[in-house]
């Protein structure tokens, strides 16, 4: 494989903006040539609410990826989140004309048109449309329903939802930064591309990304996504809490979260006591660390409590539903101490925690296998898939040698008009979520 086609991944996200930019190696690995990163200052719980600093925080991420990689950076794949997203659910269904003909993309595409059109709340946009499974004719649970024989085409979709303007704002910023938005994704669904095995997308999981202002959740079964939520809380209101409770700064309190944080109380003795310098003249104070855990623990225990609610509103609890292969936890905050364990107690389920080092080359920094860049890897594993599909559309699209009439056999022809159908298939099933980013391209443009 050429090592030549780079791409950038955007990870915007509360604490922090991480600009990843990378290439495949000849094992098809992650190779990362420069990360940046940047103090978040204009982002509260994922979503923008001071463009200039988010401006300014994005340049100082994407200057020190260049510098750092030597790449000069244009094009970037941004990620998602925020509480303004939600998913629902929708079954909807058409009724085939020609239904002596198999069922081809373009009755999908009508199926999937028919859902954009569904009525949201005022100020909201579907950003993705994921099909579920389909039913043709009333036999049920097909996988892939192209090439079949029936009259009316059914299926279930699990679409996401989020607002205009809170879309609208992160294109404008990363505009702003002089660069160009080459594909918006998910969150979650970066996260879960870059931690979770297929096995285990087959077996059922969950993934809780554990960021700084929000914890998004994702799940997948029989490798399809079916439930996805954001919950408007993350790593900064534990510090927030640390912060009230123990009266010090908000520094310090980040500091003591790091470095002595437990999200189980039962852990630490009465007498394990760490002492923080006061302020200007004033005294030290002397926090124990069993008063410290049980601050976080309360915290912890809402933020997974509300995870558990999601999970258990997609259905873990029915026989089809069951998530065999369990929670992976990732994000920053998934590396406080005992969370693990915390989680395992309060859902009964299986955990365990996903760093996203499989994907990368084997010589990477060990620093990129932490699962804080779970987001960032996952953008970066969409926007190299893009380039390929790029280059290989590139290369279909060749212009053709012309050869003299007079020496194309039968059997040619046949294999040429074989090919063009071929080509045709392939231009008509560009991914709904392409055309969304064509759509939201032409949006901004629109705006300015």
């Amino acid at each position: 494989m050429e090592n030549n086609k780079i791409a950038v991944g955007l990870d915007i996200g509360t604490t922090k903006i991480v600009a990843m930019i990378g290439r495949k190696n000849e094992y098809g690995k992650i190779e990362v040539l420069g990360i940046g990163k940047a103090k978040s200052l204009g982002v509260k719980r994922g979503v923008v609410n001071n463009i200039t600093q988010t401006i300014q925080s994005i340049q100082q991420a994407v200057d020190e990826a260049q510098s750092v990689s030597g790449q000069k950076i244009e094009n970037v794949v941004v990620g998602i989140a925020g509480q303004h997203i939600r998913s629902l659910h929708h079954s909807d269904y058409i009724t085939r004309e020609k239904s002596d003909e198999v069922i081809d993309e373009h009755d999908i595409e009508n199926l999937v048109g028919q859902v954009h059109k569904l009525v949201m709340l005022p100020g909201e946009e579907i950003i993705h449309v994921l099909p579920q499974e389909y039913k043709v004719d009333s036999q049920p649970e097909i996988k892939e329903p192209i090439g079949m024989y029936g009259g009316r085409l059914e299926a279930n979709f699990h679409v996401v939802v989020g607002q205009v303007s809170s879309i609208r704002n992160i294109g404008r910023c990363v505009k702003s930064a002089g660069l160009n938005l080459s594909d918006i994704t998910l969150e979650p669904l970066a996260s879960a591309s870059a931690v979770l095995s297929q096995e285990e997308k087959e077996a059922g999981v969950a993934l809780i990304d554990i960021g700084g202002g929000t914890t998004d959740l994702a799940i997948f079964k029989d490798g399809i996504i079916r439930h996805t939520a954001v919950i408007p809380f993350g790593g900064n209101v534990i510090t927030e809490d640390i912060k009230e409770g123990c009266s010090i700064i908000e520094k310090q309190a980040e500091l003591l979260k790091i470095k002595f944080g437990s999200a189980w109380p039962g852990e630490n003795k009465e007498t394990e006591i760490v002492s923080i310098p006061g302020l200007r003249g004033r005294e030290p104070k002397e926090i124990t660390l069993k008063n410290l855990s049980k601050i976080i623990h309360a915290r912890v225990q809402e933020i997974i409590e509300h995870v558990y609610l999601e999970i258990k509103n997609y259905g873990h609890e029915t026989q089809k539903g069951k998530l065999i292969a369990g929670i992976v936890l990732t994000g920053g905050g998934s590396q406080l101490q005992h969370l693990r364990q915390l989680v395992e107690y309060i859902t009964g389920m299986d955990a365990r925690i996903g760093y996203p080092n499989e994907h990368l080359a084997g010589d990477s920094d060990s620093v990129l296998s932490s699962p804080s860049y779970a987001t960032a890897v996952g953008l970066l594993m969409e926007g190299l898939k893009k380039e390929i599909e790029v280059e290989e559309e590139v290369v279909e699209s060749q212009p053709e040698v012309v050869i003299p009439v007079n020496e194309v056999s039968e059997e040619e022809t046949l294999k040429e008009k074989e090919l063009e159908k071929d080509y045709k298939a392939k231009e008509k099933s560009k991914s709904i979520f392409e055309k969304f980013t064509e759509k939201f391209k032409e949006f901004l443009d629109n705006a300015e």
